[in-house]
């Protein structure tokens, strides 16, 4: 779990799958003045496995090479395809499925017994990207507890952040309503005077 998982209060089940989607930052903005600067903490195979290892995912399977970097970047863009959906479309859209189906496939699980906790999922993978199999198991028991579906992306196309959504009926659009929100809500009602005139 990092900082941002924790101050945003995302669950500690969701946390990975969270910081992953999010180690993409597209977003482009002004505030107070200034740009926002897009970036990608996964730059290359050692950030990979540089981000792995902050999270306690590396499984020390050796080093992180070009190829198994590529097979986590398909991950993470499928991941963040999936989460653009609206949780209602996220089950009947084929290619997103799909395409997020493809990119988990690397990542084997098997159930493993376990004292005292009965039957869990772990990876079956046994190399340097072992790691981001909590990635698949997080997805797999958020959907079962029911958490998967607050896990959302911004709204806002300057944003595209994807956000724990913590309201109780579960419809928040933005990552913050102070700013992505209030931002769309102005264009709306500066577009909505325009036209008026």
């Amino acid at each position: 779990m990092s900082k941002e998982s924790r101050k945003f209060k995302v669950p500690d089940e969701l946390a990975n799958v969270y910081d992953f989607a999010n180690t993409l930052d597209l977003r482009r903005f002004m505030q107070y003045g200034v740009e926002h600067p897009q970036g990608d903490e996964l730059a290359g195979p050692k950030q990979l496995a540089d981000w792995m290892q902050e999270r306690g995912l590396d499984t020390g399977g050796g080093r992180v090479t070009l190829p198994m970097f590529e097979t986590a970047l398909r991950l993470r863009e499928a991941l963040r395809a999936y989460l653009q959906c609206e949780p209602a479309e996220r089950r009947r859209n084929e290619d997103v499925l799909g395409a997020l189906d493809d990119a988990l496939a690397p990542f084997p699980l098997r159930v493993e017994a376990r004292a005292g906790r009965g039957a869990i999922l772990s990876a079956a993978r046994e190399d340097a990207l072992a790691g981001l199999s909590a990635i698949a198991i997080e997805l797999h028991d958020a959907t079962l507890m029911g958490t998967l579906d607050r896990l959302k992306m911004c709204a806002s196309e300057e944003c595209r952040r994807v956000f724990f959504d913590r309201s109780k009926p579960s419809t928040r659009r933005w990552c913050m309503s102070t700013l992505c929100g209030n931002r769309m809500k102005t264009r709306a009602y500066r577009e909505r005077q325009r036209q008026a005139r």
